[in-house]
């Protein structure tokens, strides 16, 4: 059983499926429901649906709703290590989904902007995941490289998302690329890969970004993926389907690949069908273990 640390973000998700364009200025009526969220918690969540095993380590708030979203991931079967922050209310995002399935969020980190703890980490493990978020935050960013250096240390393999564009381009990618180890293993979607690369073309994309830290998966959506270790390139389809909520669909993605064995084709394919899997539900986590 492959045993994955996630690190980073846990959130509590207000999801709202829109019936149609925002009315500025006015009221647009849409069903709303409160969802698990955040990346790292995301990933291990799916993790554990896909018969994985998964620690998260981040924070929360002392309210009810950190509460529950600890519980959920429990639940999940996720082990859950978490710092409770008596100042900060637990992170939180407004989730707008359009008729297409696209997702816009509006994220309120919350307690998530504190420090991490590398001592957190427990002794064992098969893959560290860093969620991006952890690197861009100034305060999350120390504990989350001391965690890639301990990861590295005891021999665990490391993967690291880019998070979100906006945020990366912000931060500047040579910034970011500082970050990262040398034999990482880096998911970017092709927004975030080309704000990093200045790459349009995935492929290229993956290239360059193997060639900085190792391996790289550069997703594409419908479109599918491309893994690359800086010269070898394996490109797989997506798993055609009907796209209800797009939000987690990369968090999905990253844990199946994650959890599967074999060649970067078959891990693409792993990943591929976990990903479909989340755009076919609301959310952006797997569904509740009965």
């Amino acid at each position: 059983m492959t045993s994955v640390v996630c690190v980073g973000d846990l959130m509590v998700d207000v999801l709202a499926r829109l019936p149609g364009p925002l009315a500025p200025g006015s009221d647009t009526p849409a069903p709303v429901a409160l969802f698990g969220g955040g990346a790292a918690a995301n990933v291990a969540a799916w993790l554990c649906a896909a018969g994985g095993h998964a620690t998260f380590v981040g924070r929360v708030g002392a309210d009810a709703l950190g509460r529950t979203a600890v519980e959920e991931l429990r639940a999940a079967g996720v082990e859950v290590s978490v710092v409770v922050d008596a100042s900060r209310p637990t992170g939180s995002c407004i989730v707008l989904v359009d008729p297409s399935g696209e997702r816009t969020m509006v994220p309120s980190a919350g307690a998530n902007d504190g420090p991490l703890d590398p001592a957190a980490l427990p002794p064992s493990a098969d893959w560290l995941y860093v969620s991006g978020y952890a690197l861009l935050k100034d305060a999350p960013r120390p504990g989350a490289l001391a965690m890639l250096q301990a990861a590295r240390e005891r021999g665990w393999r490391v993967a690291i998302d880019a998070a979100s564009a906006a945020p990366l381009r912000a931060a500047g990618a040579e910034r970011f690329l500082t970050w990262l180890p040398d034999d990482a293993l880096l998911f970017a979607n092709a927004d975030e890969a080309q704000v990093v690369t200045g790459q349009p073309d995935p492929v290229a994309a993956a290239r360059l970004l193997a060639a900085r830290c190792g391996a790289a998966v550069v997703k594409r959506g419908a479109g599918g993926a491309v893994w690359s270790d800086g010269t070898a390139v394996t490109t797989a389809p997506a798993v055609p389907c009907d796209v209800v909520d797009s939000t987690g669909a990369g968090d999905a993605f990253a844990a199946g690949f994650l959890v599967a064995d074999g060649t970067a084709d078959e891990r693409l394919a792993s990943a591929a069908r976990q990903a479909a899997e989340a755009v076919t539900r609301l959310g952006a986590r797997p569904a509740a273990p009965q």
